[in-house]
C-alpha cells in the first residue's frame, strides 16, 4: 500500500534562462503567501550570498515552504548560468514539477532548451509562464507561439504575469496547485524512513546540516539515523524548514523538505547525493550522477604557511558544492598548492571569491586547461607517469589536466581532448560573424534552424579548449551582445594535440608549459615569449626566451643584458685601457651565461597565466 503524505504538498522548482526573473518571481511569491511580512521583504530574497546579491545571480539552490489556500508549497530557487547546472539537476531530483519561465520580450533562450530537457528527464510536470509582459518591448503573442512549438502545450496553458509588479502570481499559485501531482512514497507497507540529502552545509557551531527530500516514513529530534554511503551513525539534534532560515519542527514526513542537522564535524561524513535512514540495511536511493569537471586551474596560497587553511576550505566548500573538485599539487614557481575541477569559468571565479571572502584565503589562481586522455605506449605506463593519473578501465591511458605532467612525445601513441556539442541562439545578421569564430577555435556546424523570423539556433561541435577562455566575451561582441549559449560534454575525440614548451637559456620552464594543437603552436607560442620578455628581470648576460614544439622550436625573442659600465670612472688615456676592462666584461658574461639560471619569479608567472 502507498503511504500519501499527511497534508497535501506540492514541491516545485523555478527554471528559466539567466535574468528571466526567477528570484523576483519567487519573492512575489513568499510576498503574496504571507511566508514573509511586507517589511521583512527585500530583493532577492533566497539570494542570501552577498556574492549573488552583488552580481545580481543566483548561485546556490535556495529551498522555501509556503502555505497557499490549506496546502504546503516547497519551492526551490534554482540559478540559470550553464555552469551551475548540476544545482539544478539536484533540484529537479526533489520535485515533481517545474515553472518554465519565458522572458516575453527575449523569448526561448539557449539555456531554457537545456534546462527544459533536464526537467523532462526527471519526468517533471511542466508549468510554462511568460514573465516581464509589463515591458515595452514584450511581445507574449510572438513567445507563446514559440512556447507552445517548444513543449508542445496548448497556448491557453500559458500563464502570464509580471514578477516585478505582482501580477498573476496568484494564478501561478493555483495552478502549482491543480497541475502538479502530490509526491508518493517509494516504499510499501512500513519501510524504514528514507530521505535523499539535495544539498548540505557546514554550519560552524552546530556541524554539518543536510538539506533533504523525505522519500518513506518521518524522522523526529532524538532519532538515530544512518548515511547509507558514508557508513556513519548520527543523532538528529535539530529539524525543520525553510522560511527561508532555518524554522525548527517536531518531525519531518514523507513528501517534505526540510533541514536535518546532523553534528558531524568532519565534512566529508555528510555529501550530497547520500541517503539518510532509520536503519542501517535500509536500500540506498539513486543519488546524483557523479558530475565531471569540465575546466581545469591550480589555486595556490600567496603565503605558504597558508596551505592547511586552503585545504580546510576547500573540504568546506566542496560540502556545498559537489561539482567542485580537488587534489594536491606541485608547481615550481608558486610551491604547494591544489589542482581544482570547475564546471566552467564563472564556477571558477564564484569559488575563487567565496574562497578568498568566507575564508579569507589570499590566493594564486593559475590559467585554466581542460582534462586529457593521453594513451601511452609503454610495457609499465606507471614508470612513464604517476600511477594515480592512470585510468582504472584504461591502463595504459593517462588523465591528465596539468600540461607539467604530459610524457615525452616518443612515449604517446595517442592524445584525446573534451569535446562539447555548443548551442548558440543569435540574430539573423550575427550568423556569418559567429561561424568565423567557431571556426577559428577548430568547430564544426552541425545544424542551423529558425525560431522565428529573425533569430536562428545554431549547434556546433567544437573542443572545450575553445570556448574555456575568453569564447564568452567574443561571443557577445560578434553579437553586440544578443547571443545565449549552451554547451554539454560530447566525450573524449582524438587530435594532433601536442606539448608546447617555453626554454630560459635553454632549459624548460615546466610552470609556462601547456597544450596546444599543432597548427596553434607559432601564435600561442609567440604571445608567451613576447609576454615574458616584458616582465622578465634583466640579468647581467643574455637570455633566449624560446617556444617549442618537441625538438622544433617555434618562436623566440631575446632579453638583452644588464649592461653595466665598467669603464665610468676611466677619465682619459690610451683606449687600450678601456678595450681591456670591455673584453674583461664580456668574458665574465660568458662564463655568467654558462654557469647562470633564471628564477621564474611569481610575478612573472602571473603575468603570463594568470586571469585577468
Amino acid at each position: 500500500m502507498v503511504r500519501y503524505c499527511p497534508m497535501e504538498i506540492r514541491n516545485f522548482c523555478i527554471i528559466a534562462h539567466i535574468d528571466h526573473g526567477k528570484s523576483t518571481l519567487s519573492d512575489r511569491m513568499i510576498e503574496i503567501t504571507g511566508t514573509k511580512e511586507k517589511r521583512e521583504m527585500k530583493e532577492q530574497l533566497l539570494d542570501t550570498m552577498e556574492l549573488e546579491r552583488e552580481r545580481g545571480i543566483t548561485i546556490k539552490l535556495q529551498p522555501v515552504r509556503m502555505q497557499w489556500k490549506g496546502k504546503e508549497l516547497n519551492l526551490i530557487d534554482t540559478p540559470g548560468h550553464t555552469d551551475f547546472r548540476y544545482e539544478v539537476s539536484r533540484s529537479l531530483a526533489a520535485c515533481e514539477g517545474a515553472i518554465l519561465l519565458v522572458d516575453a520580450s527575449q523569448g526561448i533562450q539557449a539555456q531554457t532548451l537545456a534546462v527544459l530537457t533536464m526537467a523532462l528527464e526527471h519526468d517533471l510536470t511542466i508549468i510554462p509562464v511568460l514573465n516581464k509582459i509589463d515591458l515595452p518591448a514584450a511581445d507574449p503573442e510572438r513567445v507563446s507561439e514559440e512556447v507552445v512549438r517548444l513543449i508542445g502545450c496548448k497556448k491557453e496553458e500559458i500563464l502570464l504575469t509580471s514578477a516585478k509588479e505582482g501580477r498573476g502570481v496568484a494564478e501561478i499559485l493555483d495552478a502549482v496547485l491543480e497541475r502538479i501531482p502530490a509526491p508518493k512514497s517509494v516504499e510499501k507497507g512500513n519501510g524504514p524512513a528514507r530521505a535523499l540529502i539535495f544539498d548540505a552545509v557546514m554550519d560552524p557551531y552546530r556541524g554539518a546540516v543536510a538539506y533533504v527530500r523525505l522519500v518513506d516514513g518521518a524522522f523526529k529530534k532524538g532519532q538515530k539515523i544512518y548515511t547509507l554511503k558514508t557508513h556513519k551513525q548520527f543523532e538528529i539534534q535539530d529539524l525543520g524548514h525553510f522560511s527561508p532560515g532555518y524554522v525548527s519542527d517536531p518531525t519531518l514526513s514523507v513528501g517534505q523538505i526540510g533541514y536535518v542537522v546532523t553534528g558531524a564535524k568532519d565534512v566529508s561524513f555528510v555529501r550530497t547525493g547520500d541517503t539518510i535512514a532509520s536503519t542501517e540495511d535500509a536500500q540506498a536511493l539513486p543519488g546524483y550522477k557523479l558530475v565531471q569537471p569540465m575546466v581545469f586551474a591550480g589555486l595556490y596560497p600567496s603565503e605558504a604557511d597558508e596551505y592547511p587553511r586552503l585545504r580546510e576550505a576547500l573540504e568546506k566548500l566542496a560540502l556545498n558544492d559537489a561539482a567542485l573538485q580537488f587534489g594536491p599539487e606541485q608547481n615550481a614557481a608558486l610551491g604547494n598548492g591544489f589542482r581544482c575541477g570547475f564546471l566552467g569559468l564563472l564556477h571558477m571565479d564564484i569559488v575563487q571569491e567565496r574562497l578568498e571572502r568566507e575564508h579569507n584565503c589570499d590566493l594564486v589562481i593559475t590559467a585554466p586547461s581542460v582534462l586529457y586522455e593521453v594513451k601511452l605506449r609503454a610495457r609499465n605506463p606507471a614508470e612513464i607517469v604517476r600511477s594515480s593519473l592512470l585510468k582504472v578501465d584504461e591502463p595504459d591511458v593517462a588523465a591528465i589536466s596539468n600540461p607539467a605532467d604530459f610524457p615525452d612525445q616518443t612515449y604517446i601513441e595517442e592524445v584525446r581532448e573534451p569535446w562539447v556539442l555548443l548551442e548558440i541562439l543569435c540574430r539573423n545578421q550575427d550568423v556569418g560573424s559567429v561561424m568565423t569564430l567557431i571556426q577559428d577555435r577548430r568547430g564544426s556546424q552541425k545544424s542551423m534552424h529558425y525560431i522565428d523570423e529573425d533569430r536562428v539556433m545554431m549547434n556546433f561541435e567544437i573542443p572545450l579548449q575553445g570556448i574555456v577562455l575568453d569564447f564568452f566575451d567574443q561571443l557577445k561582441s560578434a553579437s553586440s551582445g544578443y547571443a545565449s549559449m549552451s554547451y554539454e560534454p560530447l566525450g573524449f575525440r582524438s587530435g594532433d594535440l601536442i606539448k608546447l614548451q617555453i626554454l630560459l637559456l635553454g632549459e624548460p620552464a615546466e610552470a609556462l608549459s601547456t597544450i596546444v594543437h599543432r597548427s596553434e603552436g607559432h601564435r600561442v607560442g609567440s604571445i608567451i615569449c613576447k609576454k615574458l620578455k616584458d616582465v622578465l628581470p634583466k640579468q647581467q648576460f643574455q637570455i633566449p626566451i624560446q617556444a617549442a614544439l618537441g625538438a622544433k622550436v617555434v618562436a623566440r625573442e631575446t632579453l638583452s643584458a644588464l649592461r653595466k659600465d665598467v669603464t665610468g670612472y676611466l677619465y682619459g688615456g690610451d683606449v687600450t685601457r678601456k678595450n681591456k676592462l670591455l673584453d674583461k666584461q664580456k668574458k665574465g658574461k660568458k662564463r655568467m651565461k654558462q654557469m647562470g639560471k633564471v628564477t621564474l619569479t611569481q610575478e612573472a608567472f602571473l603575468s603570463v597565466l594568470k586571469r585577468s
